[in-house]
């Protein structure tokens, strides 16, 4: 087999296992019908993956090493700019990747809400660096005044629930509020209101000048 089937095969396996995950979960989809939607042979998801649970952690694991890439980066340029335009960046560059790749971000996200030792390993590993990351350009930008001073745990539940829901329940999203996370204009419109967000984040300069003034 060249290196171009192989990189052909072990997509297909990875397209109909996300497929099949997120349609049947992840204990209702065998093996076999991950082959037979592919249209590989079973052996080849073990020679790939070392069977289901070893294909399920390399699609966590790939998705959020792409992930934290985004967090890394854009973290990096803090040197060159100030925190809320780092995290803005940040913010809008996450929404563009979980939509580039909204049905694994549908899996991940729910997958890592399921007590296991993948999620476990999953906790102490990404999140653990995506805690590190955010958590210090709250700081940073709250020590620079920049910031509202606040309490960084909740700040960072607020944003992270914003950030995955619309791909966590695309379904309630569709069916219930009738809007389309599929869509590209939605990453443009959701991202003016995470914007909304952020910008509560910020010191309010003219009240902060105003109280000094007072002061004196």
């Amino acid at each position: 087999m060249t290196q171009t089937n192989s990189r052909d095969t072990k997509q297909k396996i990875l397209d109909a296992a996300i497929y099949l995950f997120n349609s049947k979960g992840f204990t209702g989809t065998s093996v076999r019908e991950i082959a037979n939607r592919a249209n590989v042979n079973v052996a080849h998801i073990s020679y790939y993956f070392k069977g289901k649970g070893g294909l399920l952690e390399y699609l966590v694991s790939h998705y959020y090493e792409g992930y934290l890439k985004i967090i890394e980066e854009n973290y990096s340029h803090i040197q060159y700019g100030n925190t809320h335009d780092v995290l803005s960046k940040m913010i809008l560059d996450l929404l563009h990747y979980q939509h580039e790749n909204r049905q694994l971000s549908r899996l991940v996200y729910r997958e890592v809400t399921v007590d296991s030792v993948l999620n476990r390993e999953v906790m102490t590993t990404y999140l653990t660096k995506e805690k590190y990351y955010i958590k210090s350009l709250l700081e940073q930008g709250i020590e620079e005044g920049h910031f509202r001073k606040g309490f960084i745990p909740h700040l960072i539940i607020q944003l992270r629930s914003l950030l995955h829901m619309p791909y966590l329940q695309p379904q309630y999203m569709s069916e219930v509020l009738h809007i389309q996370p599929h869509e590209a204009y939605f990453v443009h419109q959701y991202y003016k209101e995470l914007k909304l967000w952020l910008n509560s984040l910020l010191v309010d300069k003219f009240s902060q000048d105003r109280n000094l003034l007072a002061i004196r």
